[in-house]
């Protein structure tokens, strides 16, 4: 499945990020760019990529080797939030019934 996210932090910030949150969750990275990482676990294998878009916004796409709604899709929906956290700490994310 393929996802993405827009966001004001900087490429180099959302990488640092996802270094630090994929290995928690058991993937390992297995390749590297100066603007993409490769992760591959047991849950399967994960691509990202970022690149500059619009100015100020910072484009992230997601890819995995996953069909549907998987165990690593759904760690990718967190780590995107992970990235909304960073970028403004005040903010508080609430269901909106």
């Amino acid at each position: 499945m393929r996802h993405f996210f827009r966001t004001q932090l900087t490429p180099v910030t959302v990488l640092r990020i996802a270094d630090e949150f994929f290995p928690e969750i058991g993937m390992e990275r297995s390749g590297h760019t100066a603007r993409s990482r490769t992760f591959a676990g047991d849950l399967g294998t994960l691509q990202l990529s970022v690149r500059k878009e619009g100015g100020h916004y910072t484009f992230v796409e997601v890819s995995t080797d996953q069909t549907g709604e998987s165990r690593l899709d759904r760690n990718a929906k967190k780590f995107f939030v992970a990235l909304h956290k960073a970028g403004d700490p005040r903010h508080r994310i609430e269901a909106a019934y």
